[in-house]
């Protein structure tokens, strides 16, 4: 049988930062044991931002560590920079590029088209095909749930939610957290900020504030090191709080409730066994609570009331079963 240049380079993966679950693909992914696949990693922020970056960065060491596999990454590049970032490591001959966030979509999708042979992977990518994946895990499924929290919590009516930028993480996550929210206790008010930067932390407290002048008595920071300034001005107000991609309570336990755990490493261990059966290629991988060792959420404050605990493990439960649908 004829394998693909593009297969070929598939062979043994070498690392990736990535959520799965599957759809289509559309080129044969043949697997070449004699033929060792480099994977490099393009990280928009800090490989220590407690947050998406360093949960990526994290998933890509492991990889290393466990599977001996040959991992490259780029930390901290700026968008005007994100295209020649991946093109430098597709021309130095990596099977499979990863650009770690919505923002990449355009720069995979031009770069597809020049390095054929070369699988392009976006974290919270919009469109799938070819030689581009997507990765993503279903936003609007685990926003739901914390919007459903947050609305039994509020004692306001007001709660709040905050991001970075307008990209589909962010809308879906937001989208959500909002139809949750009504669904735990309509007409709970819902305030929204996009705040235009991931990492600012004197951004991401000054945002929060004006949240909370508003009257928000629980908030959703979803940015990197900028939600780390919003969990700061929640701490110092008294409020309620969620944490994203780690049980964030360890290290805000006075201020966080619950935190929606996406998790890169486990994630990455499903994509891994499929790139090295042949099946990884330009398709869209998705996480959700069906997928607990990926989706799942955290460690539930001692504060929170029993009833609102067993009402949100209710919730996880039925959106996991596919019971209850949004």
């Amino acid at each position: 049988m004829a394998i693909s240049r593009l297969a070929r380079r598939l062979g043994m993966f070498a690392g990736v930062t990535a959520i799965i679950a599957a759809t289509a693909f559309t080129a044969p992914a043949v697997r070449a044991a004699d033929e060792a696949v480099r994977v490099a990693a393009v990280l928009p922020g800090s490989i220590r931002d407690q947050a998406w970056n360093q949960s990526a960065y994290e998933g890509l060491m492991k990889a290393k560590e466990t599977m001996g596999l040959d991992v490259a990454y780029a930390e901290g590049v700026a968008e005007p920079d994100q295209l020649s970032a991946m093109r430098d490591f597709a021309r130095r001959g990596y099977g499979v590029v990863i650009g770690h966030g919505g923002e990449f979509q355009d720069p995979a999708e031009k770069l597809a088209r020049q390095f054929k042979d070369t699988l392009f992977v976006v974290s919270s990518g919009a469109e799938a095909g070819g030689n581009v994946a997507t990765i993503n895990f279903d936003y609007t499924q685990l926003g739901y749930v914390l919007g459903y929290m947050a609305a039994k919590l509020s004692t306001s009516g007001t709660i709040g939610w905050l991001g970075a930028t307008e990209i589909k993480f962010s809308t879906e996550l937001v989208d959500g957290y909002t139809k949750g929210a009504e669904a735990g206790r309509p007409g709970t008010k819902v305030l929204v900020t996009y705040m235009g930067d991931w990492n600012d932390v004197a951004k991401g407290k000054e945002a929060a504030s004006a949240q909370i002048s508003q009257g928000a008595d629980v908030i959703f920071p979803t940015m990197d090191l900028a939600s780390n300034g919003a969990l700061t001005a929640a701490k110092e107000a008294g409020i309620k709080a969620f944490g994203i991609y780690y049980d964030a309570i360890v290290d805000w336990p006075d201020t966080v409730v619950q935190s929606v755990i996406m998790d890169v490493n486990a994630a990455l261990v499903h994509f891994l066994e499929d790139a090295k059966a042949g099946q990884a290629g330009g398709k869209a991988y998705v996480y959700g609570l069906d997928t607990p060792d990926a989706a799942r959420f955290g460690s539930f404050h001692a504060d929170v009331p029993a009833e609102v605990k067993a009402d949100v493990d209710q919730l996880i439960s039925d959106l996991a079963s596919g019971k209850r649908k949004i």
